[in-house]
């Protein structure tokens, strides 16, 4: 290739395929830029299928003082559901009070008040969390989402599962969010917009030739390799941005990633409503119980400096224990470990601003544009995946200065694929599908229209019977609905189905999920499934 003829150079080449990457890539081709995308594993195959799930503006954060943070997060949520109502929806959380609720001992809030009032000995005054829910309710413009309201739990459905000591609750909104599928329908619009995405695609390395990049790429597959010239790089690697700058790229630089594990249990199905609760710890800490996958809860986070990215994360026996042992203190009946369904480990890549401890470390996300050895690079420290279509606009604000061509901020509203319905019209379209596929259980069409929307049409296509849709992996999960994730989804494992295009992996035994690979491994090849990519 001859990287000095114009029609051999793109403008961005993103290094990541996890939220940021995906986002990054989606604004990015959609205001005319032509970009291309590595992900040396499957999209979202490490933080950004392991988060809590949530769309929150992050209520603890404001004893951090983080409100820019906390305000651009709770407004972003309504932004979100617009564009994606089949991946997430408003969801009620339960937080109850109690005198022994405290503060973690190093935040700036604790210790404001400690000094003030030092006979709270680092307890968490119910005034201060009115305040907080009131800041939450007014931050963020709510037109969708309902206010904080006070409820007494004697008596009530909400009540029913917890101990008998807690008599009254605050209850407030937040969001869901299918965190891997966030993913994936991003990297989905990007492509259809022109961006090229690969998955299982390594950079080998990024050196720079005449003001460019060049970039080496290899297929993890088959080994082959390829370059790549483009005129700015972006390192949105998530936990390995430390390891890229260091080692794919080569340069010196003075910023890094404070590694921080979150780890989630799954378990039984907890208590019978729809709500998620809201636990403080008498360590300062908070916990989130959500009703998970219809049958199940989900229980987190920890936060545990991690030391190596070359240590898979997994949540320990010491994490579960935690975990367990902080929701019991809550529930009338104990939670054990015979209870745990499954379990779930990620690597929060947070800026490294040095707090004393991993929960203290910043959320917020740092860009920093580096131009020491010529050619541009944008690296991207930290985030969440609230805001990370926030995160795309404040990069392509870094990267506009490079690029007179580049439109302007076009992402707010604009439905991510499958979202263009109502926010409230879930229940419609399940029922329109369910009309259309007469076959269809009502728990399958609603799994469908929550994982699709208005594209699980496309996935049944002219299927008349369920027999028309093909083999049965189990769960309901079909030969059709698999060709079509293989075809248009970057799928090209029976994991990358089951965990992260889905959770079917919780209703698949192990005999099921191996036959599932089997017949993925024959379908297609991977040139082939990958399509446009």
């Amino acid at each position: 290739m001859d990287h000095t003829d114009p029609q051999n150079v793109i403008d961005l080449f993103v290094i990541g395929g996890g939220i940021n990457g995906c986002g990054i890539a989606r604004d990015a081709v959609g205001r005319g830029l032509s970009v291309e995308l590595a992900e040396m594993n499957d999209l979202a195959s490490a933080t950004s299928s392991a988060s809590t799930k949530l769309f929150h503006g992050g209520l603890r954060y404001l004893e951090y003082w983080e409100v820019r943070l906390v305000r651009e997060a709770l407004i972003e949520r309504e932004t979100l559901l617009r564009a994606m109502p089949h991946i997430s929806w408003p969801m009620r959380f339960v937080l109850p009070y109690h005198k022994d609720m405290r503060f973690e001992s190093d935040t700036p809030t604790s210790k404001l008040l400690s000094f003030i009032m030092p006979w709270m000995k680092g307890r968490r005054p119910a005034w201060l969390i009115r305040l907080g829910l009131f800041m939450y309710d007014n931050l963020g413009g709510r037109k969708i989402l309902k206010g904080t309201t006070s409820i007494a739990l004697s008596g009530t459905p909400e009540g029913a599962p917890l101990n008998d000591r807690f008599k009254t609750a605050y209850e407030y909104s937040d969001c869901w969010i299918e965190d891997s599928r966030l993913v994936v329908l991003n990297a989905r619009d990007a492509e259809a917009r022109g961006a090229k995405i690969n998955v299982r695609t390594k950079v080998l390395s990024a050196e720079q030739s005449n003001g460019l990049w060049v970039v080496t790429l290899q297929d993890t597959d088959s080994g082959d390799t390829r370059t790549v010239h483009a005129k700015m790089l972006i390192n949105a690697g998530g936990p390995w941005v430390e390891d890229i700058i260091r080692n794919a790229v080569r340069i010196n630089s003075s910023d890094g990633v404070r590694l921080v594990r979150g780890s989630h249990i799954v378990t039984r199905k907890l208590y019978d409503h729809d709500k998620c609760y809201f636990f403080q710890g008498e360590d300062g800490r908070i916990i989130f119980t959500i009703p998970y996958e219809t049958d199940f809860t989900l229980i987190g986070t920890t936060d545990m400096d991690h030391t190596a990215l070359t240590d898979k994360p997994v949540c320990t026996d010491e994490e579960r224990d935690y975990l367990l042992a902080f929701v019991s203190n809550y529930l009338k009946e104990p939670v054990t470990v015979d209870d745990v369904v499954w379990s779930y480990s990620g690597v929060r890549p947070l800026y490294n601003d040095g707090a004393t401890s991993a929960t203290a470390a910043t959320r917020d996300y740092v860009l920093k544009v580096d131009q020491s050895t010529g050619a541009p690079m944008l690296n991207v420290f930290g985030g969440k995946i609230t805001t990370y279509r926030k995160l795309a606009e404040s990069a392509l604000e870094k990267i506009m200065p490079f690029f007179d061509h580049a439109g302007k901020p076009w992402t707010a509203g604009v439905a991510l694929p499958g979202g263009d319905f109502p926010v409230d019209g879930v229940a419609a379209l399940t029922q329109k599908l369910a009309d259309a596929y007469p076959f269809l259980s009502r728990a399958w069409a609603t799994r469908l229209t929550k994982a699709y929307g208005t594209e699980a049409f496309e996935v049944l296509g002219q299927a008349k019977t369920k027999s028309d849709l093909g083999h049965d992996f189990g769960a309901d999960l079909t030969e059709c609905e698999v060709a079509w994730l293989m075809a248009c989804e970057f799928a090209y494992t029976a994991d990358d189905i089951v965990w992260r295009r889905s959770k079917l992996g919780l209703r698949l035994s192990q005999d099921e999920i191996k036959a599932l690979d089997d017949w993925m491994s024959n379908a297609k090849s991977k040139p082939e499934q990958q399509g446009a990519a």
